[in-house]
């Protein structure tokens, strides 16, 4: 039975949970950390850590990706960001960089990125950066908007994407359009070789739609990291993660039975800060997280400790700040692995992982999902 409350005379709402308002239950059973296997595979690519990288330029360029990648992550290039639109990045950075030394308002900033980002997409200058990746020897994974996703793809599967992420801040089964074809993510997908992800989405229902699309993975949330995103201040839209988490790991369950076995990855984007943040995700269904601002704090960020999504560029309606100041600074490898000295769980995200994993007696990230979880009082 849903936990709904009265909002007024004749309304309700149904009570929902953030990830800060759960907790993990420890099991009767504890093991070591060295038994324990963070890894995870979609389709037929396998990644040591359950890492998906927000599409951002804030911290994904094409050296970047490489190197999530060879630390076992997956890194999302975003194809219509500056490594698309600009030829020298570099510059296009320290615009963005020198505005936020020149003034403390978010707007300025917002501002230098709209005139970036007004230059038109060039696909020649995605594919060289497409190419970068490639040659590494790391998985392709590449961002388009919904929006421009029929338009792009062609392209992108011919420079060497492996992997497709249409993301927008919600995504639906079918993008309706006045002018034009609309986008409908079912045909789409029948018509690819290549695993699509997909997402946003906030709730069971929409969650099966995009599983039913052929969808690899969903994304849950908006992206929403406190002072960066504000999908919920712009357009009032917003599900804490939680309760959005566990909703699409039940429509995940439901498609299961009613395909007779397809398996749909849930990644969840949004509300992860810490290591404890992610040990929540995975115990509340998801299979990965979206990481944006934590890895902002990386030394190998292109923004150098400045962070925004893709929303903060849109032309008319941005929906993210640009945030100055990193909480620490530390390479990447060490935000991921460690070794740290923050007790606040800010590096060592996926070693404070598998600790939580080994405490509460888990080998793997299937069985994880199923630990116990609390609600704070």
């Amino acid at each position: 039975m849903r936990d709904l409350v009265d909002i007024g005379m004749g309304r309700t709402a149904r009570r929902a949970f953030g990830l800060d308002d759960i907790e993990i239950v420890p099991s009767r059973r504890t093991r070591s950390s060295k038994d324990v296997s963070t890894a995870w595979q979609i389709d037929a690519y396998r990644f040591d850590i359950p890492l998906v990288t927000h599409p951002t330029d804030a911290i994904v360029s094409p050296r970047t990706a490489v190197a999530v990648g060879e630390l076992g992550g997956m890194g999302v290039l975003n194809a219509e960001g500056l490594w698309a639109r600009q030829e020298n990045v570099e510059e296009a950075l320290l615009r963005v960089i020198e505005a936020a030394d020149e003034s403390d308002d978010p707007a300025a900033m917002v501002k230098v990125l709209q005139d970036l980002h007004a230059q038109p997409i060039r696909m020649d200058l995605i594919a060289e950066a497409v190419k970068q990746v490639r040659e590494s020897g790391v998985t392709v994974a590449v961002r388009v908007s919904p929006q421009r996703a029929a338009e792009l793809t062609p392209d992108l599967l011919a420079a060497g994407v492996e992997i497709l992420v249409v993301q927008g801040t919600i995504v639906s089964a079918e993008h309706v359009a006045r002018d034009g074809e609309p986008l409908n993510l079912k045909s789409f997908i029948a018509d690819l070789d290549v695993p699509v992800i997909a997402g946003g989405v906030g709730d069971y229902r929409t969650a099966m739609h995009l599983m039913r699309t052929g969808a690899a993975g969903v994304i849950v949330g908006y992206g929403y990291s406190e002072g960066v995103t504000s999908t919920h201040s712009v357009l009032g839209i917003g599900v804490p993660m939680a309760t959005a988490i566990v909703d699409a790991a039940a429509a995940r369950r439901d498609y299961l039975d009613e395909t007779g076995g397809r398996y749909v990855h849930v990644i969840a984007d949004g509300g992860v800060r810490t290591s404890g943040d992610i040990a929540k995700s995975i115990g509340c269904g998801a299979d990965a997280v979206m990481l944006g601002a934590p890895l902002a704090a990386a030394t190998e960020a292109p923004g150098q400790g400045l962070y925004w999504t893709a929303a903060a560029a849109h032309p008319s309606v941005p929906r993210s700040r640009v945030t100055t100041g990193a909480e620490l600074e530390a390479d990447l490898r060490t935000l991921l692995f460690g070794p740290s000295t923050d007790p606040d769980g800010l590096t060592n995200l996926f070693g404070g992982l598998k600790r939580a994993m080994a405490k509460t007696g888990y080998s793997d990230l299937k069985e994880f999902q199923k630990v116990g979880l609390t609600v704070r009082g």
